[in-house]
């Protein structure tokens, strides 16, 4: 099978971040918050010691601003319900993540928060005169992503990171896409809040994700019973993930510029490509600012579905769009968000790469995909009447 999906959740490095979670598990897999025995001891350096890696990483500095959580999703939910009150009015955008939107608008529908989203344009770009002019006198946070899981379009978070910090604004940034792909410093970027999974671009374990809280933010614990992540995140710590996520950004820090090399070439093979052998087709998000892994294309007059079901019995394994979507049959709030129809949304596909794939890979999925698009073209009513001529790309 040729994995398309590490947007969704990438493939662990085996020889190196299974060992070290085997390791734990073997070796000292004891609760890192108990005292008085080795065992607990070396749990609790286990985890202290990752928390040192991901702050070197992202230059965070002192790394008790760290807190870990099971991921990404959390982090955010913590980060947005530890911190919003009453009569809030929050900042976001129309790229972001449901893991984001939908929280806001929970708050936004229980007369919480007052919420303004910013819409991208054509390509997804955001206008940071459109942040900045929505700006109020009771704005508490701007929320936005590094890039947008679905058409890769990355953000100017710099740029709305100095409006933030002008205006005394809190300043939330959803890394959950880009985290591994790229130089990221939150003391550069002005995060207040940082919030980033184990899973994707740091090619490390599911379940386990983190949350940096810059020092003088306050966040409120939503999970109580224990004192742990000091009492910002209750619960025993996941000490093997974590572990595993040390390692995995331990190799991040070895091979970033190797790694973004390798998958710009072979999602520019893979866009170009497609672009030469198959027509009526659309690149949705900007054509040079994407994710160096993000390739997402609409096929005109093909149903997403079909072409999923289809490429998966040839080997190939994509999406239609975000993982936590994947069982509705609407199609995505991104690329409707950037002025798609409903039928040119719903036959997009997003085929993200990972670390374990090849050029061999993207000639296996250019000798297949145009086939099974014209295939599925012939059933189509809508591309009969077209006869060769406009289409609506």
């Amino acid at each position: 099978m040729i994995y398309l999906d590490n947007a969704a959740t990438s493939y662990p490095k085996p020889e190196r971040v299974y060992d070290e979670m085997l390791l734990c598990m073997k070796e000292f897999c004891a609760n890192p918050g108990r005292a008085g025995h080795e065992l607990a001891i070396k749990s609790g350096r286990a985890v202290h010691e990752t928390r040192e890696i991901v702050s070197r990483f992202f230059n965070i500095g002192n790394p008790m601003r760290v807190v870990f959580t099971k991921n990404a999703t959390e982090a955010l939910n913590i980060a947005i319900n530890g911190v919003l009150k009453t009569g809030d009015h929050v900042i976001t955008t129309s790229m972001e993540h449901n893991s984001v939107l939908r929280p806001l608008k929970t708050l936004e529908k229980e007369n919480i928060i007052e919420l303004t989203i910013v819409r991208g344009n054509y390509f997804g770009e955001i206008d940071i005169m459109d942040i900045e002019r929505s700006i109020k006198k009771n704005t508490k946070m701007i929320i936005c992503s590094l890039s947008s899981n679905v058409n890769g379009i990355i953000m100017p978070i710099i740029d709305i990171g100095k409006i933030a910090e002008d205006k005394g604004i809190l300043f939330l940034v959803d890394a959950s896409q880009g985290a591994g792909s790229m130089k990221l410093d939150v003391q550069e970027i002005k995060a207040d809040m940082f919030a980033f999974p184990g899973h994707k671009g740091l090619l490390g374990p599911q379940g386990i994700g983190a949350l940096y809280v810059r020092k003088g933010t306050r966040i409120d614990n939503l999970i109580h019973g224990g004192a742990q992540e000091r009492k910002r995140r209750s619960g025993t710590e996941n000490v093997a993930a974590v572990a595993g996520m040390g390692k995995a950004v331990q190799l991040a820090v070895e091979n970033l510029d190797q790694h973004v090399h390798k998958m710009t070439s072979l999602r520019d093979a893979l866009i170009n490509g497609i672009k030469e052998r198959i027509p009526y087709v659309r690149l949705n998000g900007h054509p040079t600012q994407r994710l160096a892994n993000n390739v997402n294309f609409s096929f005109e007059f093909v149903e997403g579905e079909a072409l999923l079901l289809s490429l998966d019995m040839v080997g190939i394994a994509a999406s239609s769009g975000s993982a936590c979507t994947s069982g509705s049959l609407d199609p995505s709030h991104v690329l409707l968000a950037i002025g798609l129809s409903h039928e040119t949304a719903h036959g997009s596909l997003r085929m993200s790469l990972g670390e374990i794939n090849t050029r061999e890979d993207i000639d296996y999925i250019l000798d297949k995909l145009p086939p099974i698009v014209e295939r599925l073209r012939a059933l189509s009513p809508l591309f009969k009447q077209c006869e060769g001529g406009k289409a609506n790309v």
